[in-house]
Formats: structure tokens, sequence, C-alpha cells
């Protein structure tokens, strides 16, 4: 290891000079998934985790440390998108997988691409509001992660979390303040997330603002009671 680049708190995860970097796997050598900063130290390349491109990435930059995840774990992702954060869970947990849903079939066909590159990525094409059309696929998951900006995105959250959580296992909820009630103040729709989730029996473990990565934007993590 460099002196360069440190190990953060979650493993797999490195930090040099206030940012983050997740190591590249092998079968993807000089592929930039979205265009990142690719740093090459003692032959291992290092991806630039862009927190203006990836919430995940914004809520380590606010502090998120406590993350339980190893390289073995599985992720559901609910709103995987193109792949951009998937693409770093997947340097992280290279030996578990991600089950990354999305129902969007033009960003879609991006995360298939990325899938045939890391074999440690299942996209799947559905809707994270059925939950049901993919529980024969998704089994039990050490992580569930959800970035849908959707009125009813904490009620979405909860029920797959329910569904697929293991009962050691841990949530996070990107939440969009302004798809929730775009007439409140960000504060109070994250608290109403927040009331949600303690009424259907999750323990509130962080709450981080993500300005100014993301305005209006919060990332909550989560435990079963």
């Amino acid at each position: 290891m460099s002196p360069y680049m440190k190990p953060s708190s979650i493993p797999g995860v490195y930090s040099a000079r206030g940012r983050f970097f997740t190591i590249n796997p092998v079968s993807c050598k000089q592929i930039s998934v979205y265009g990142e900063q690719i740093k090459t130290i003692n032959e291992i390349e290092y991806r630039a985790w862009n927190p203006f491109r990836s919430k995940m990435a914004s809520a380590l930059m606010k502090g998120l440390a406590t993350l339980t995840l190893t390289q073995t774990s599985t992720l559901l992702y609910l709103g995987a998108a193109s792949g951009t954060t998937v693409s770093h869970f997947s340097d992280i947990l290279n030996k578990g997988m991600i089950y990354a849903v999305e129902h969007s079939p033009v960003v879609a066909k991006d995360l298939v691409v990325l899938a045939e590159q890391r074999e440690n990525i299942i996209p799947i094409y559905a809707d994270a509001n059925h939950p049901e059309i993919f529980e024969t696929i998704v089994p039990k998951v050490d992580m569930v992660y959800q970035d849908i900006s959707q009125r009813n995105q904490a009620d979405i959250f909860t029920r797959n979390m329910n569904r697929f959580l293991k009962k050691d296992g841990q949530g996070i909820i990107m939440v969009k303040a302004r798809s929730i009630d775009v007439s409140l103040k960000p504060k109070k729709a994250y608290e109403i997330v927040c009331n949600h989730l303690t009424d259907n029996d999750f323990n509130i473990q962080q709450v981080f603002a993500l300005e100014p990565y993301e305005k209006d934007h919060a990332a909550i993590l989560v435990s079963k009671k």
C-alpha cells in the first residue's frame, strides 16, 4: 500500500488528499465507467469516487463511516440507473454480489453493459414498487441501498427492507426532499422519512444532508430494531 493512499474505515474504500477511491478489478483494467479519474499506484488502479456524481460518495464526504459491508457482502440496489455508484460498490464487494434494480429502459441499457464487464452485478429490469416481481431472484441481503426520487420513496424502501434485508443488515436511503413535498423545507421532509422508518421498526443510525454535493438531499443509514 502506498503512503499516498490510505484505507478508510470502510473495507475496500481508500482515501487520499480529501477524496475517496475504490480499486478497479483486474477484469476492468483501464476502463473508466463514467469519466472518473484513475490513479495507478504500484500497479494497482484506484478509481476516484466523485461526490458530485454519486450520492454515496457525497455521504462518505459528509462523514458516513459505519457501514458493515465486506468484500463478500450482498447488496440490493434500488434505482441503479446507469451504474455509476453500482460500479464502486462492485469494486468494494469484489467477492460478493449486487442485485441492481432499474425501471428505466434507457439507462438500464448502460447498466447491462456494466454488468457484462463485472461478474458481481446482476441487473434487474423491474419496478422497485413491486418487490414481489424479483423476490425469486434476490436472496436475503446484507444491505439495501435506495436512490429513487418518488413521493412514496420511504414506503418503497421499507417494503424492500422488510422483504430482503438480513436481521443484522443495514439500509441506506437517499432522500430527495422535493420529491416528498416541494412545499416543505428539506429538513422537515427528512424528518417525515425518519418518522416513517422508525414507525416501521427501523433504527436511525445516521442522517447526513448532502450539500454542497447534492442540493436538498439527505442520506439516512438504518438498521432493524
